[in-house]
């Protein structure tokens, strides 16, 4: 178990959060639960088919396990959702068929703060797990999008923050223009120094380094740079970078060696979907990372997404993001 894992699970222990686990008919969303109540890490709310779920072999014991279907909370829940989508054209008939699903089921009750946050993903696509999220949720104030990051933590490895990255955005933004871009670099950095709890180092990442290459893929990193340094001025934020000047002390020091950023940074935004979901799967499966997430940022309340290639113990991180960024919330929201 990581270092950073161990943090997450320490910190959501500390102030148990509530968390929904929409998908009780995957063993792997089980078998995390199981983890996750046994270390008493967060308070858990299981939907599903609650005779299969119980019928299962999992100890789950404390968990509250939920089958919308037939729950006394699913009229509560249908009437607010009317409410809250009565302009949109919502008919009580489609709200109470839509409170069915275990998503919108869930993201409701984090809506009426029966529950502090979601973990979904496992079974179900992103636009799946996103949709009623931000019909429901929807962002959070004074944010512009909704992205999505993954914690990467590479064994044995002295680079980033001891081993530690954000890498975004690599499940959510397709084709992020530069305004786009330079919200989800500072959106990334706010998140890493929430999670990791060090200064976050940006590396804006491109296949160019300073004008190495000039055409309009780079120049668009370009150009996002300069407007994520007028979002945030105070950020330790560079590019445009190629990936080993970002993160090779020597390269960086030979390719930028004015840079802030070139040599150690520990936030990697890449210029699109395609470049970031390739990147984080090849350190995840060459270089034996673990990879929690994709973890979203910008939604008003903490709702996160799973690969469906995960396992449980990813689940099991992600439970802990969740309950971290839902402690996180709550502590903005007092001050």
């Amino acid at each position: 178990m990581s270092s950073f894992l161990d943090s997450m699970l320490a910190r959501a222990k500390a102030d148990k959060q509530t968390i929904v686990l929409a998908e009780g008919d995957d063993e792997r969303t089980l078998a995390a639960a199981e983890a996750i109540l046994a270390d008493d890490v967060a308070n858990l709310v299981i939907l599903g088919d609650e005779a299969s779920i119980r019928a299962s072999s999992y100890k789950l014991d404390g968990a509250q396990i939920i089958d919308p279907r037939t729950s006394e909370l699913h009229d509560k829940l249908a009437e607010a959702f009317l409410e809250l989508r009565r302009a949109k054209g919502m008919t009580p008939e489609k709200a109470d068929e839509t409170l069915n699903d275990v998503l919108y089921f869930g993201v409701m009750m984090v809506k009426l703060g029966l529950a502090d946050g979601m973990v979904a993903g496992a079974c179900h696509a992103t636009g799946d797990v996103l949709r009623p999220s931000l019909q429901v949720l929807k962002t959070a104030p004074g944010v512009k999008l909704v992205s999505s990051f993954f914690v990467m933590v590479v064994p044995d490895c002295t680079l980033g923050h001891a081993g530690t990255f954000v890498f975004s955005d690599c499940g959510l933004e397709v084709q992020p223009d530069a305004e786009r871009l330079a919200h989800i670099a500072v959106m990334s950095a706010k998140s890493f120094e929430s999670l990791i709890g060090a200064e976050p180092r940006v590396a804006m990442l491109s296949h160019s380094t300073y004008g190495s290459a000039k055409n309009d893929d780079s120049a668009k990193v370009v150009e996002a740079t300069a407007l994520a340094k007028e979002l945030a001025p105070e950020l330790a934020l560079d590019g445009e970078l190629q990936l080993d000047a970002a993160i090779i002390p020597e390269v960086g020091a030979a390719k930028a060696p004015t840079s802030p950023v070139a040599g150690k940074a520990n936030v990697l935004v890449f210029p699109d979907i395609d470049a970031g979901n390739i990147g984080y799967k090849l350190v995840q499966r060459l270089a034996k990372a673990e990879a929690y997430g994709p973890v979203t940022q910008g939604i008003a309340a903490p709702v996160n997404d799973l690969s469906r290639g995960c396992t449980a113990d990813d689940i099991v991180g992600v439970i802990a993001i969740t309950a971290v960024q839902a402690q996180a919330k709550k502590a903005q929201e007092a001050r």
